[in-house]
């Protein structure tokens, strides 16, 4: 029986798309059978795998119900890997959803055999707290959040904890936060330091103890069409990601994360902005 993980934060900018690829690409290249689902009205994770905006079918017709998510289901180019592309007709799913009756369920109705096929299912979330990004959460049986080791990126994360204990308590009680992750970081800088540190201070076994590093090569791989590991699997980045698909792996085997809330963040911590 597959997983599926929600890749979400409220925030954007904080590297949920190029996390959810490049997770993907590795748990491909290391043999699992992989599903990411774009559910961006932007297309970035369909764009960075090499295919076209306005695919169909698309995710948009996975929400609407149209087709099942596997069913919408092709493949991505790397051997394992495949994708629920996304199309522009996501950015109307957010007025279109809360005028239907049970919509926050559409996504998790439509999942169909994908956890049968699919050992892992990845949803690539929006940028926002909205209604796809609420779909995501309660199809999901897991959560990775992506934080940027910046002051504002870590805010938002209380306010996406916040909503994530909302989701639990209404619609998806099994919902677990698997883990926090830090992305973009510059190790050079003193601010850097000071967040990941308030991270880990606060989230103790929720933090993974892999840091994804700021890296050119990360950042130009979705203009390739390809995952970094493709692009450049000697690289930094690439070596960090390969690292958090197996660190991944081992939590989800070990299931070392409990049910329970992670401690919230308080909103009275403050990140000195240095360096």
């Amino acid at each position: 029986m597959g997983s599926v993980y929600a890749i979400a934060n409220q925030k954007g900018g904080v590297g949920k798309t190029t996390t959810a690829v490049n997770i993907a690409a590795c748990a491909a290249a290391g043999g699992a059978q992989v599903l990411l689902c774009d559910l961006d009205s932007q297309c970035n994770a369909t764009v960075a795998l090499g295919l076209g905006r306005d695919m169909r079918p698309s995710s948009y017709d996975c929400l609407t119900g149209e087709c099942s998510v596997a069913e919408a289901a092709q493949p991505a180019g790397p051997d394992n890997l495949w994708i629920a592309p996304a199309s522009r007709d996501l950015a109307g799913a957010a007025v279109e959803l809360p005028r239907i009756e049970g919509s926050e369920r559409h996504l998790r109705d439509m999942l169909g055999p994908v956890r049968e096929r699919f050992g892992i299912t990845l949803l690539d979330c929006p940028p926002a707290l909205g209604p796809v990004t609420v779909n995501a959460l309660v199809a999901a049986d897991r959560v990775i959040v992506p934080v940027q080791a910046e002051y504002l990126a870590l805010e938002g994360l209380v306010q996406f904890l916040d909503t994530l204990d909302a989701v639990r308590r209404e619609l998806n009680p099994g919902l677990v936060l698997t883990g926090v992750v830090i992305t973009m970081h510059d190790e050079r800088t003193r601010l850097a330091q000071d967040v990941e540190r308030q991270l880990r201070d606060h989230f103790a076994e929720l933090m993974f103890r892999t840091v994804i590093p700021r890296s050119i090569r990360v950042a130009e791989a979705p203009g390739f069409g390809l995952p970094v590991i493709a692009h450049a699997p000697s690289s930094r980045g690439s070596t960090a990601y390969r690292e958090l698909a197996l660190e991944l792996a081992e939590r989800d085997e070990a299931d070392q994360v409990s049910v329970k809330r992670a401690p919230l963040l308080k909103a009275e911590v403050e990140v000195e902005a240095h360096g």
